[in-house]
């Protein structure tokens, strides 16, 4: 068995043989020609991994068994929120998750989700916007005339750096017009 490729690298596998080798296409007097073919068994090696990847082209669009340099780069492809620096089965998750959650993002729900899709823990979000129907002219609005939106986010252990992580996360999620405030609570303070 052969080891794989270093993560961002994409290498020759020793020995591998080429599923169509060239020297069959020769025509029949160089069939038994050494030279061709050993020279055409030279392309042989060279084309032998291009053919094994076009073979398994699909396995690299597959988020849950593409190389994890490939899942960044599907990541990237989709919009995916993960960054590089969290575990492989997180950043799968993301690329999979990333064309549904883009559906609802900007929404109360898609925040919502996607806050507990990356960080675990349930989000209390409140907006000041709001929607109604009314058949007689001049009803009163819903919501606050200026927009705001607080998520409040409740852990047994708040720390500075989740706190960051969180407000990032909100600020790259929210709608881009809306002002935002982010609380990280300790549980035992309910």
């Amino acid at each position: 068995m052969t080891e794989p490729a270093p993560a961002g690298r994409r290498a020759a596998v020793p020995g591998l043989r080429s599923p169509d080798p060239l020297g069959r296409r020769l025509p029949a007097v160089y069939a038994t020609d050494d030279l061709a073919q050993r020279l055409t068994g030279g392309f042989d090696s060279v084309l032998a991994p291009v053919h094994a990847t076009l073979d398994s082209l699909w396995a690299y669009f597959t988020p849950q068994i593409a190389p994890g340099d490939f899942v960044d780069w599907l990541g990237e492809w989709v919009g995916a929120t993960a960054g590089r620096d969290w575990p492989l089965p997180q950043r799968r998750q993301a690329v999979v998750t990333a064309v549904a959650g883009h559906r609802v993002r900007g929404t109360v729900a898609g925040l919502h989700a996607a806050i507990r899709g990356t960080f675990g823990v349930d989000a209390d979000i409140v907006e000041s916007g709001g929607t109604s129907w009314s058949a007689s002219p001049g009803s009163p609005l819903p919501g606050r005339p200026e927009a705001a939106l607080l998520v409040r986010v409740r852990v047994d252990d708040p720390t500075p750096s989740l706190a960051e992580s969180l407000r990032e996360f909100v600020e790259a999620n929210r709608p881009a017009h809306v002002p935002c405030t982010v609380e990280v609570l300790s549980e035992a303070a309910r």
